[in-house]
């Protein structure tokens, strides 16, 4: 090598060695990065639209006619399969991702062969951290009670009940008559649980307008004897919205300096697909939306939270387009008010009206062929979804559950951790490290 080639090349190394530092210094002193790298969350929003995939996102955002607030969070996406089968269920899929294990469908925060596992709502339980659980559910069903709860069937919800309380600081849904004894016409063999939950400083409520004058650290909603109603009717109804909930829960549960853990279920996403309900689903979808839109707003003025969105699984095998035609219809929903279980109720014994009533609520003119169908049907609203399905031009493939992978959202204080292609199981061990509190099984 030549002097003058010698030292050409002595001076691009330096000259390399100085932009990388330039560059290493100035990522990690730049105020996003600082941001989130650099420090904890002290509190962990956690919200699950139960049954919601990339379909289901891809329709809704038809269905609004832009972008959703959610949209501009998408990190990743996450595998939903169980311990015994490919295509899970809400109880294996909330307890891998309450707990870091894969379990048997059926099964609510224990493993396969039946012992217990921690929960990542313990774990924060456990560094002083308030906890709280809201749903559209009742507060028992699968997905909320794999947080806090540990049982061998996922039925069991009265035993379920019995393990809430005093272990969650906010409750807030629906399943009143999981808490009350038979004598009340509850389900628990005798124990009274609000009245024992009261005696342990819990507030009691059970209207929206209760919801909107509450004080105090500890609550418990039940807004409903079973699940609340769906998005379309609850108006009607003096239940509050999930948006309403998540406001309320996140204003009790922010009190406590140590912070929060906080989850919160779009329950009725994955009823509507169950029943290929379209309108329903959207709506339902529009409802989380909101909630999401609070507990994004509250992350950003506090500065210290974490907000992960991600659901446990699909339901129903929803198709944007379908019925061979390279096309969608998905804006025709916006007009329709009622769901196909309601329209089913408004017809005579006879079923002789179904053409009226699917003007009326949905502003569709079926054909003759298509109100006989229903007026045969042993499975009235079902027939009607998938009617009003076809006009819109969305395909279902099954009832239950598919396998599919489900989009993951994160925003907030150590939301970079989500990047990728992730195992369900991944998600508790995630927001644990970024709140920087042991989580092991």
């Amino acid at each position: 090598m030549t002097g003058l080639s010698k030292k050409w090349t002595e001076i691009t190394i330096a000259t390399i060695l100085f932009l990388t530092s330039f560059l290493i210094h100035d990522h990690q002193s730049s105020p996003v990065h600082a941001q989130t790298r650099e420090k904890h969350a002290q509190n962990v929003i956690l919200l699950i639209p139960d049954g919601f995939s990339s379909s289901q996102a891809t329709n809704y955002r038809w269905f609004k006619g832009k972008e959703t607030i959610f949209d501009a969070m998408l990190v990743g996406m996450q595998r939903t399969y169980s311990a015994n089968s490919k295509v899970t269920d809400s109880a294996a899929a909330a307890t891998a991702m309450a707990t870091g294990t894969k379990t048997n469908n059926g099964l609510i925060g224990v493993d396969s062969e039946g012992k217990k596992l921690t929960t990542i709502l313990e774990a924060a339980n456990r560094c002083g951290k308030s906890t709280g659980l809201v749903s559209t559910s009742t507060i028992t069903h699968a997905t909320p009670a794999a947080f806090a709860t540990h049982v061998g069937a996922r039925a069991k919800e009265s035993d379920i009940a019995r393990q809430l309380i005093p272990k969650v600081d906010v409750l807030l849904g629906g399943g009143k008559q999981f808490f009350l004894p038979q004598s009340a016409g509850g389900k628990q063999p005798q124990r009274n649980l609000i009245k024992e939950a009261k005696n342990k400083d819990y507030q009691f409520i059970e209207t929206r307008h209760q919801l909107q004058h509450t004080r105090g650290s500890k609550l418990l909603g039940l807004f409903s004897n079973s699940h609340l109603s769906p998005e379309l009717h609850r108006p009607e109804t003096k239940e509050p919205s999930l948006s309403e909930m998540t406001t309320r829960a996140i204003h009790t549960l922010s009190t406590n300096k140590k912070g929060f853990f906080l989850m919160i279920e779009g329950s009725q996403i994955d009823f509507a697909g169950h029943a290929h309900d379209s309108t329903w689903s959207m709506n339902e979808i529009a409802a989380f939306e909101k909630a999401a839109q609070k507990a994004i707003h509250f992350a950003k003025k506090d500065g210290h939270t974490l907000v992960v969105i991600t659901g446990d699984h699909e339901t129903g095998g929803m198709s944007v387009g379908g019925y061979n035609q390279y096309k969608a219809n998905i804006e025709l929903l916006r007009n329709i008010t009622a769901t196909g279980e309601t329209m089913a109720k408004k017809l005579t014994p006879a079923r002789d009206n179904a053409q009226q009533i699917i003007k009326a609520y949905a502003g569709i003119d079926i054909t003759a062929e298509e109100a006989a169908k229903i007026q045969a049907s042993p499975h009235l609203a079902t027939t009607i979804n998938d009617i009003i399905s076809n006009y819109a031009l969305i395909g279902w493939t099954t009832h239950v559950h598919t396998g599919q992978d489900v989009p993951l959202y994160a925003f907030g204080v150590g939301s970079y951790l989500f990047n990728g292609l992730h195992e369900n199981t991944d998600l508790p061990k995630l927001m644990a490290q970024a709140m920087e509190i042991p989580f092991s099984q």
